[in-house]
């Protein structure tokens, strides 16, 4: 006899990371080309060094230099094994087996994984023509068992943004008691000054939640940190509450409060003006090509490809370049460095 497991695993929906291949270069990932700073991998290689000892399951020192860097108080900061873990204990503090977690389609493909695995009912919002978070229709669909909305901004995988007026016109007709998560892992890619920083909406909206991420912009994507920041403590209490203990390890936060220092922070902009001006050189090919890329806020672009997605990727990485095929829909391609999407856009002219 088989052991009983969860009859929702049938039915889960698999994560699919971006591969690897030899020989091949990736822009499946959204990872930054750049290795952590010299200092950085200072501090990492001498926080390895106590890797006998459990990490500060609290990460207290790191906790307090985000409040102090984001002017909060340290009460409503809580740090992560990622954004990721966070989104999933942020569901797991909210949502019993009859409430329903609200999020634009298509959209971070974890949220349907961690709201399926935390027993809650998915509710599915298709975004616009334009491929942007429809954030009325959204609104529409709250119902008394919402409670929780995540909107990913910039959105993953089309990069899209929605603005400060709409977003704000959204957080007033959704009820105070329903959790609202801006899910802003590519925070610091955004150059479009009408999108907002959710930071600055937790004092009228203390229902927010902001999550951020050191996988991108900072480059530890393998280390695995990221934070959240509640308008309303009460929030951040509740995701401490469902944390796996010791999740962040020491090395982990070390690398995080070296990224934190005024002179990484100023490399980290350097190095992000760099992705953003190959951004929009990458788009502009694109565009000449006659994809219809929408605008991007974030480290990758969206191609828009329908039912040749699959066979589009396949050509890519026929000519050396993975990408994240997104089967019917599109394909995501991290902006790297001007190398590197050199050769993608080789190869992207060549499937013309």
């Amino acid at each position: 006899m088989s052991p009983q497991l969860r009859p929702a695993l049938s039915t889960l929906p698999a994560y699919v990371p971006g591969r690897t291949v030899p020989g091949a270069i990736k822009l499946a990932s959204n990872e930054t080309p750049y290795p952590p700073l010299p200092h950085v991998l200072e501090r990492i290689a001498a926080a390895a060094a106590g890797a006998n000892r459990y990490p500060d399951s609290n990460s207290t020192q790191l906790v307090g230099e985000l409040a102090a860097c984001n002017g909060v108080d340290a009460a409503q900061v809580r740090v992560g094994c990622g954004s990721v873990s966070l989104c999933t204990q942020l569901v797991q503090a909210v949502a019993d087996a009859d409430d329903e977690v609200i999020y634009a389609w298509r959209s971070f493909e974890a949220y349907p994984i961690i709201t399926t695995v935390s027993g809650a009912s998915s509710v599915q919002v298709p975004l616009d023509g334009g491929y942007v978070h429809d954030l009325d229709a959204m609104a529409q669909r709250v119902t008394g068992k919402t409670r929780l909305v995540f909107v990913c901004n910039p959105n993953n995988p089309t990069g899209t943004a929605v603005d400060r007026d709409a977003l704000v016109r959204f957080l007033r007709a959704v009820p105070s008691d329903v959790v609202v998560a801006l899910d802003e892992a590519y925070r610091e890619f955004v150059a479009d000054d009408a999108v907002p920083d959710g930071l600055t909406l937790l004092d009228e909206f203390p229902n927010v939640v902001v999550l951020r991420t050191f996988s991108k912009a900072y480059g530890l994507a393998g280390l695995r940190v990221g934070y959240a920041i509640a308008g309303d403590p009460a929030v951040a209490a509740a995701i401490a509450q469902t944390q796996v203990p010791f999740a962040v390890t020491t090395v982990a936060q070390a690398a995080a409060l070296a990224s934190l220092e005024a002179p990484a922070q100023e490399q980290m902009r350097e190095r992000v003006a760099e992705v953003v001006a190959e951004r929009e050189r990458v788009r502009a090919e694109l565009l000449r090509l006659g994809h219809a890329v929408p605008p991007t806020q974030a480290n990758f672009v969206w191609v828009p490809l329908g039912d040749t997605t699959t066979a589009w990727a396949a050509g890519c990485e026929a000519r050396g370049v993975i990408v994240r095929a997104f089967a019917g829909s599109g394909a995501r391609v991290t902006v790297s460095s001007p190398e590197e999407n050199d050769r993608f856009l080789a190869a992207a002219a060549d499937l013309v």
